[in-house]
């Protein structure tokens, strides 16, 4: 996938997480343009989202969890969010801490992998996170079936 297309892909996951907030929370929004530290924020209780979608994880069985990008702080480095919101099933989301990710990954010992990632041109290095423990970890599991 192209990353226009990953883009634009990722964006249905902003908008149908935005939509679950809104029901609480009026005055959620998506911030415009790219931004590495969040993607949704929520003025009421002044907290951030980082929506990650990876739906490729049902294939591969991990979810991919970014360090950097071309050499560059990014993901979980780099992020500011209160939550991470990690989609990997077209049906269900899991809301996690990113600080209950970095956790996971010094308790669980996972290690770092460097690839290029289908539709980029430079490496990026990640962890390379089981879905069992992404759902082991999580806040919460939610079905997003009526949001769609």
């Amino acid at each position: 996938m192209r990353f226009k297309e990953a883009l634009a892909d990722g964006k249905k996951s902003e908008t149908i997480v935005l939509k679950i907030i809104k029901e609480k929370y009026s005055s959620a929004f998506i911030r415009d343009g790219y931004s590495k530290e969040y993607d949704i924020a929520i003025p009421e209780i002044d907290k951030t989202i980082e929506v990650k979608k990876d739906f490729k994880s049902q294939v591969t069985g991990n979810i991919v969890i970014e360090t950097y990008m071309n050499n560059h702080p990014s993901g979980i480095s780099t992020t500011e969010a209160n939550y991470w919101v990690i989609h990997p099933h077209p049906r269900f989301i899991y809301w996690i801490k990113p600080e209950t990710i970095k956790n996971m990954i010094l308790i669980e010992g996972f290690k770092q992998v460097e690839f290029i990632g289908e539709g980029d041109t430079k490496s990026k290095r990640a962890y390379l996170i089981p879905k069992d423990y992404v759902e082991l970890y999580a806040q919460k599991k939610q079905d997003i079936s009526n949001y769609l």
